[in-house]
C-alpha cells in the first residue's frame, strides 16, 4: 500500500495528531493505514473490536491510544521501556510505537488468539524491539525479569481502578508510571481504590481530561506514580484482584 492510497483515508487522524501536537510522517501513516486494514481483516475471523468501521478506528482506536503522549515524560516516549497490560488488538501500545519508534514495548495478553494477531501486526508493520507476552498480569507480574522493569505501564478497558492496580503496578520501576484510560464519572471508583493505590506502592492519582477530536465524551487519563515497592505476594493469584479488589 502506498502513502498515496493511504494517506487520504486518514484525516480524522491527521487532525487530532495534529490538535495534539503529533507530528506523524508517510512513513506513519501507512503502517496506520496497514493496521486498519490487517484489524479488518482479521476481526472477520477473530473477535477482537466492535469497532472495525475506518473513521471510527481512527478516532476511536488510534487517536485514543495517542492521548497518553501528553502525560508522558519525553524519555520515556523517546527510549523508555513501556508495557500494554491486556493489550487486546493493540491499544493503544501499538500505535504509540509507530509515533515513538524508540521506545521498547511489551504487549500482555491473555486470549490466544488476540496473541497470534498480535505477533502477525508487529511482523507486518515491521516494528522492532516489541515482545508480545502470552499469559496473565497475575503470573507475569512475579517473573523477576518483569517485575519492577518498566519505565511505564499502559492499561484501557482493563478492570476497575482497585484491580487495575494491583495487576499493573508491580511491573513498575519506582518512579514509573501508570497511566489507564477511563471514561465518565469515576470519582467513586478512585475513592474505592484509594487503598490498593498506596498497598501497591502509588501515589495519588493525578486525573489528565482528554482534549481531542471525537474524544469529548468524558474520557480521562488516570496517571499513578508508583514511588515504593509493591510488596511481595501482590498481585495475587489469577482471578483474584477482579473477585476480591482490595478496600471493596
Amino acid at each position: 500500500m502506498s502513502t498515496q492510497e493511504a494517506g487520504p483515508k486518514l484525516n480524522l487522524l491527521l487532525d487530532g495528531c495534529r490538535e495534539l501536537g503529533i507530528p506523524i510522517d508517510e512513513h506513519q501513516q501507512e503502517q496506520f493505514a496497514r493496521y486498519s486494514a490487517t484489524l479488518a481483516d482479521w476481526n472477520q475471523r477473530v473477535n477482537l473490536t466492535n469497532i472495525v468501521e475506518p473513521e471510527a478506528v481512527q478516532t476511536l482506536h488510534f487517536l485514543d491510544s495517542l492521548t497518553v503522549v501528553g502525560a508522558l515524560p519525553t524519555e520515556s516516549l523517546q527510549s523508555g521501556r513501556v508495557l500494554d497490560v491486556g493489550a487486546g488488538a493493540g491499544f493503544p501500545g501499538v500505535p504509540l510505537k509507530i509515533i515513538f519508534p524508540g521506545i521498547k514495548l511489551g504487549l500482555m495478553e491473555a486470549t490466544g488468539k488476540k496473541v497470534t494477531f498480535l505477533r502477525h501486526l508487529v511482523d507486518h508493520l515491521g516494528l522492532s524491539d516489541v515482545e508480545v507476552q502470552h499469559g496473565r498480569a497475575e503470573d507475569l507480574a512475579n517473573d523477576a525479569a518483569q517485575r519492577k522493569s518498566f519505565d511505564v505501564v499502559l492499561a484501557r478497558g482493563l478492570a476497575k481502578m482497585a484491580a487495575l492496580v494491583e495487576l499493573t503496578l508491580p511491573f513498575l520501576k519506582t518512579g514509573g508510571l501508570l497511566v489507564a484510560h477511563k471514561k465518565g464519572d469515576i470519582a467513586q471508583e478512585l475513592t474505592v481504590a484509594a487503598k490498593a493505590i498506596k498497598l501497591m506502592g502509588g501515589k495519588a492519582p493525578n486525573l489528565r481530561e482528554v482534549n481531542a477530536p471525537g474524544l469529548n465524551d468524558g474520557r480521562v487519563l488516570v496517571v499513578v506514580e508508583k514511588v515504593s515497592p509493591t510488596p511481595v505476594g501482590y498481585p495475587r493469584r489469577a482471578g483474584m484482584p477482579a473477585k476480591q479488589p482490595i478496600g471493596v
